[in-house]
């Protein structure tokens, strides 16, 4: 890759790792579900009319929209609101390259290799080292939560690949219009309408801030550029830098919001990052396998797909 180009897919995942950062401030300043959907409503109204039409059939933008706006980021914005810390957060949700690999195996009849098994279950490691230091220090719901959010993610991969969408960016743009009207309603049910008018008439500089960072630069920008670098370059030069999505999340959460990370914290980041690496990219000394693929934000991760290869990317614009 040329040095540009690395400069830019470094740039797209330090904007998905901080992104867990604008999602913990936004949280101050709107209820979770209807964070979501105004994420999605900003992200979706202006950009459609630049994308252009549809390039996929719209049951595959309806069932993504569902599992990755709705059921994805619902999860994961209720979870943080409860209290599951952004950097963890940054961190956990990449098992969802795990939920896929698994999900594509059940679904697709996707058999995975030795070297894939073997990082699913360093990962699992990771997970189950997380969770007992989430138990010892914070609300376990809250991690129950996230880990939910990352198999929403991953029968959305499922459905990505098998939706094999042309254009990354368009494919992302129309599938932020379906979230936001399930998510206004939901936010209706469960968290009233004086939450959210409450949070609208609030709405101050911080607040328009958080939903142009997590709309345009994490979705538009962050997809746009990362459908550009996997348009130019094999998915396997470009996935690994997925993999500095919690590195930039965990680490600006602790000098942005004081997040300190405890040595069984640092023990299962290790663990669960190596294992996603094993689980994503290449075999080593063999043909590249298929990989996850991510649609969000972050998420990120992440977000091309072909007929007859699809990118990998462990990756959550958040």
């Amino acid at each position: 890759m040329r040095p540009a180009h690395i400069a830019l897919a470094v740039l797209v995942t330090a904007v998905w790792g901080v992104n867990f950062v604008i999602i913990e401030v936004g949280l101050d300043h709107f209820p979770p579900l209807l964070f979501s959907a105004l994420r999605f409503l900003v992200a979706a109204l202006p950009a459609v009319f630049l994308v252009g039409r549809p390039k996929v059939a719209w049951k595959w933008i309806v069932g993504v929209g569902l599992a990755l706006g709705v059921a994805k980021f619902g999860l994961l914005f209720i979870g943080m609101d409860q209290g599951m810390p952004a950097g963890l957060s940054s961190l956990v949700l990449q098992i969802q390259a795990v939920f896929t690999a698994l999900i594509a195996a059940a679904v697709l009849g996707e058999r995975p290799g030795r070297q894939r098994v073997v990082g699913m279950a360093v990962a699992l490691c990771g997970i189950a080292l997380a969770a007992v230091n989430e138990g010892a220090s914070g609300p376990v719901l809250a991690f129950v939560l996230v880990i939910a959010a990352a198999a929403c993610w991953g029968m959305s991969n499922v459905l990505t690949r098998k939706a094999a969408p042309p254009d990354a960016l368009n494919f992302m743009v129309w599938v932020s219009t379906v979230p936001v009207l399930p998510l206004l309603a939901l936010s209706l049910l469960f968290e009233g309408p004086q939450a959210g008018l409450a949070a609208v008439r609030g709405l101050d500089w911080t607040g328009l801030g958080v939903l142009v960072y997590v709309a345009w630069v994490t979705t538009v920008f962050g997809f746009g550029a990362w459908g550009h670098l996997l348009r130019r370059y094999p998915a396997s030069s470009v996935a690994p830098f997925s993999l500095l999505v919690p590195v930039f999340g965990m680490s600006s959460a602790a000098l942005l919001l004081g997040e300190r990370v405890t040595a069984l914290g640092w023990a299962a980041a290790v663990l669960l990052v190596g294992g996603i690496a094993l689980t994503s990219l290449p075999r080593a000394g063999g043909s590249s396998a298929p990989a996850p693929v991510s649609t969000a934000p972050a998420a990120p991760s992440p977000q091309d797909a072909s007929a007859s290869r699809t990118p990998s990317s462990a990756t959550s614009a958040g």
